[in-house]
């Protein structure tokens, strides 16, 4: 069952225009017309509107309240909120690129990734990165909330700005792993030194071959003119 006061961003005793201010806060920030008709953000305006039109109306929330309330006294774990798995495929970006984000949650009903807003307990997402901060950072935050015990666990990701001109260090890392690999383990095939060594042999073996040869012809005409 969806938390509309997590929606909203207000306690379960918020009051009325508590739930006005946090609605037109809320709808501004999300609104499609001011993101570019972004499918992210047509999601969150719909959920704030669905919550807002709900928690203030006074008999409609009574009645949300008491449906809510016996849902997460049925379903809530109550051990401590955990985080498994929170990573992204890029720690330094570009603006612009595209970052693939993974995260995996244990005891938690109310999951929430800043700055998107709300997410499911387990779940991926992409999204290209818009902006850094001065410092050249962009962070993300995974809050995972029991809200049964109210207890909040909070992991960060910090991807790194990629300025012009920088080349991304893991390709120049892997690269020189790979010398260093080799270094230890030369490759015979491509020594110089093994190519002529082997050439030597092979003509060491065609010549004791000929010889061989020459030796065997000359036993059999020997023993040929014997018999005359």
């Amino acid at each position: 069952m969806k938390n509309y006061y997590y929606f909203l961003g207000v306690s379960e005793d918020a009051s009325a225009e508590d739930i006005k201010k946090a609605y037109r806060k809320l709808s501004m920030k999300y609104h499609p017309d001011k993101n570019d008709n972004d499918e992210f953000f047509e999601l969150r305006f719909r959920e704030v509107q669905e919550a807002y039109e709900v928690l203030i109306d006074v008999d409609r929330r009574k009645s949300y309240d008491n449906q809510f309330n016996s849902v997460q006294r049925n379903i809530k774990s109550t051990l401590p909120p955990k985080i498994q798995k929170f990573h992204s495929d890029k720690i330094r970006a570009r603006v612009g690129d595209e970052i693939r984000l993974y995260w995996q949650t244990y005891d938690a009903d109310l999951v929430k990734i800043i700055p998107f807003g709300l997410e499911k307990v387990n779940g991926e997402r992409r999204f290209k990165i818009t902006q850094f901060d001065s410092q050249g950072k962009f962070q993300l935050l995974l809050h995972a909330t029991n809200t049964a015990i109210h207890k909040t666990v909070v992991q960060a990701i910090t991807i790194t700005q990629l300025l012009v001109g920088e080349v991304d260090e893991e390709p120049q890392v892997k690269e020189r792993l790979n010398n260093r690999r080799e270094e230890h383990h030369p490759r015979q095939a491509s020594s110089p030194l093994f190519i002529k060594d082997k050439r030597f042999l092979a003509y060491r073996i065609k010549v004791v071959t000929i010889v061989l040869l020459i030796a065997f012809i000359l036993l059999v005409l020997k023993k040929v003119f014997a018999l005359f």
